[in-house]
């Protein structure tokens, strides 16, 4: 609240549950808006659609576009009674809905991801500003489909993007635009903000800091196939889970750290604190492992934007395999591995899996964190390197 936004949407709060988004976004001081939220018997929405601003003297109307495939992305059960979708038909009604009340800029507040964005300039041409979210791209300049500007402005607050508008009679005259890196260390902090969170976290300090290994190298996670954090979180589950295979999401979230670096159980749960975190033990057939894998492969590669998803490919922990990103779907997936065996995947034959961050309601299981953790623990000293496990092929 102490940031002061003018709107916000919304996509990862969701998973907190329909009753608690609904008391945290009914006490926020500013709108959250989510035009493409509804109630599922009557579709009357559930946040309010859009908002009007003045800037400058402009007209400004605002609507906002929660993240669409909530229920198919993240567990449907935690908000049962609500239905998303892209709903392209709705946002040209709610652009026709501002410029009745006079706005002369519309800005679409989107949580689509940025391939979606484009597709959807495409088809609401009406559409001046997409402030786009989701898939964590920080693009340096603006992306121009017709009229409409697209930004964005990657996450985790490591960018600031500014765009000045030049608006005469309902048009964009002129921009200029800058994509501006926050150097944390080079930033004095707000010193409200600050009293705000060291309170906030001084009854958890404690646990946070708690130092349950180090790592000899760089432990990251944003990488299209794998990512050296997400390793050791597989790793974690094949020892802890005792499994032959793991499964990890391919979240784009979490933080990354320096060779040489202690790690800390908050750097754990910054690679994986959600509402459904238990990692679960469980037999999957070749043939099913194949499923999962080319089905995550579907969702991302996709040749049209409206069908991805976001987000990374699954991360695997003893299983090698081959994709082609171009390949029709059901057919990117090849020369699955089990590591430790150097055999084939057979398709008739069980596997033990471990995994985490499943969608269905009754996953049992310890919390991923205390997983990663015990491993750590125990381990003390990681010393990751590129596994070489996922081979792009094709293309």
């Amino acid at each position: 609240m102490l940031l002061k936004p003018d709107a916000m949407t919304g996509h990862w709060e969701f998973t907190l549950g329909a009753a608690r988004v609904s008391a945290l976004t009914a006490a926020l001081p500013f709108p959250f808006l989510a035009h493409n939220v509804r109630e599922a018997d009557f579709e009357d929405h559930i946040f309010e659609p859009h908002r009007m601003f003045t800037a400058g003297g402009v007209a400004v109307g605002v609507i906002g576009q929660a993240f669409p495939v909530t229920p198919i992305a993240n567990p449907r059960w935690l908000v049962p009674a609500w239905r998303f979708g892209l709903r392209v038909d709705d946002i040209r009604k709610q652009v026709a809905d501002v410029r009745a009340k006079g706005a002369d800029l519309v800005v679409l507040l989107s949580h689509n991801g940025f391939d979606v964005d484009r597709k959807l300039a495409r088809e609401v041409t009406d559409i001046d500003v997409i402030l786009s979210g989701h898939t964590h791209d920080a693009i340096p300049d603006v992306t121009r489909v017709g009229k409409t500007l697209i930004v964005a402005s990657g996450s985790h607050g490591k960018f600031v993007s500014r765009l000045d508008l030049d608006v005469a009679a309902g048009r964009i005259r002129d921009f200029h635009y800058r994509l501006i890196p926050v150097f944390a260390d080079a930033i004095a902090s707000d010193a409200e903000v600050r009293a705000v969170v060291e309170a906030g976290r001084a009854p958890y300090a404690r646990d946070l800091g708690r130092v349950l290994g180090r790592t000899a190298g760089l432990l990251y996670r944003r990488g299209t196939f794998t990512g050296t954090l997400d390793d050791v979180f597989c790793d974690a589950m094949l020892e802890e889970r005792d499994a032959e295979i793991a499964l990890s999401p391919g979240f784009r979230w979490g933080t990354s750290l320096l060779p040489e670096t202690d790690i800390t159980f908050e750097d754990v749960t910054n690679g994986c604190a959600i509402t459904y975190p238990n990692c679960y033990r469980t037999t999957m057939s070749g043939a099913r492992l194949k499923e999962v894998l080319e089905d995550v492969a579907h969702n991302i590669f996709h040749t049209d934007p409206y069908y991805q998803q976001g987000g990374d490919m699954v991360r695997t922990g003893g299983l090698g395999f081959a994709i082609d990103v171009a390949a029709p779907s059901g057919r990117r997936i090849s020369e699955m591995t089990l590591l430790k065996s150097g055999r084939a995947i057979e398709p008739g034959k069980d596997y033990v899996v471990a995994g985490w961050a499943s969608i269905a309601e009754d996953t049992r299981g310890p919390p991923i964190w205390d997983v990663v953790a015990a491993y750590l623990s125990r381990r003390q000293t990681i010393a990751p390197k590129p596994s070489g496990a996922v081979k792009v092929v094709g293309g």
